[in-house]
């Protein structure tokens, strides 16, 4: 097929890399598809490039909004600033990174002032600073996954624009909000155990637990069933003994009198020392009451209960 001459003041569209005339009709009139990656003859329809790589930007669009003019990460709460700004790592400065990186002790001193430099410059308001102490101390001690860690922080970030944190402690509120958002989800946690991880007072994280609950009305009730599986992990029991832990709990759930108002830990602590006794693996009193953060008076008061309990059971079935 012979090509058609180009006439003169004719439309000559080209793309990068295609400047010539089309093989097939002889007229320059390209389009680039950016969606298909093909570079089309508009004239004829033959398409000479597919495939093509897109040079351009990887634009990403994790918000779900039609302007796509971010990139990077999706935004966090578990950072001060959403993680909109460049951080320094601090791990490519522990003596591992830093063996790895072959940044000399001197250097690593100089970087660690840059860091401070740099956090400094970010948080010049006082909640700003408030908010980077706070989320540091819930990644290091919350013990949670990153999805509780990030509803944790927007909590925390939450009552920290309402003006709740002035005047009180900083991790404080940090382990009152990591203590709610676990036992919303239903991750067994007490609170010794979080006043110990944050370093704070049990009695001071307790009020503020029931503040917090009180102003967003995050009152739930613990059952006793939420302790069984951990309790008997760090007994190192076999897991047989979940069974018949279950059906102790079956026959004295129906009967709230008996461990409503109790402490729930204290509760699955009593059934699991009786059901570990009863099966032959027994534990001792001691340990049962360090795990649970019971002592040992209150596990006897409840094993005196829920004995008391089955007993009765036992004389009306017979009866």
């Amino acid at each position: 097929m012979a090509k058609r001459e180009i006439v003169s003041g004719e439309h000559r569209r080209i793309t990068p890399g295609h400047s010539s005339p089309c093989d097939e009709c002889g007229v320059t009139n390209w389009n680039l598809d950016e969606n298909r990656g093909e570079v089309i003859c508009n004239q004829c329809g033959l398409v000479v490039e597919q495939s093509m790589i897109d040079p351009g930007a990887d634009w990403t669009n994790h918000d779900h909004f039609q302007d796509k003019s971010r990139v990077g990460a999706p935004l966090t709460y578990r950072l001060a600033d959403r993680g909109l700004n460049t951080t320094i790592s601090r791990s490519d400065l522990t003596s591992m990174g830093a063996s790895r990186n072959r940044i000399s002790s001197r250097d690593r001193r100089d970087w660690r002032r840059r860091i401070v430099v740099d956090e400094r410059s970010k948080t010049r308001q006082s909640r700003a600073r408030n908010l980077v102490k706070a989320n540091q101390m819930i990644r290091d001690f919350s013990g949670l996954p990153n999805p509780m860690q990030e509803e944790t922080a927007r909590l925390y970030r939450k009552l920290s624009n309402e003006g709740f944190v002035t005047g009180r402690s900083i991790a404080g509120v940090a382990a009152a909000c990591t203590y709610l958002v676990a036992r919303k989800e239903n991750i067994p946690r007490q609170i010794p155990e979080i006043a110990d991880a944050y370093q704070i007072d049990g009695k001071e994280l307790s009020r503020l637990i029931r503040h917090i609950s009180r102003k967003y009305n995050m009152h739930t009730i613990t059952s006793p069933s939420e302790y069984f599986d951990r309790f008997i992990s760090e007994l190192e029991l076999p897991p047989n003994t979940r069974l018949q832990v279950d059906h102790l709990w079956q026959v004295i759930e129906p009967h709230s009198d008996i461990w409503q108002g109790k402490k729930p830990m204290g509760v699955a602590a009593a059934l699991i020392y009786k059901a570990a006794k009863e099966s032959g693996r027994t534990r001792t009193q001691a340990e049962i009451c360090k795990i649970s953060n019971i002592s040992e008076v209150t596990l006897r008061g409840l094993l005196k209960l829920i004995n008391g309990l089955l007993r009765r059971l036992g004389e009306a079935s017979h009866n």
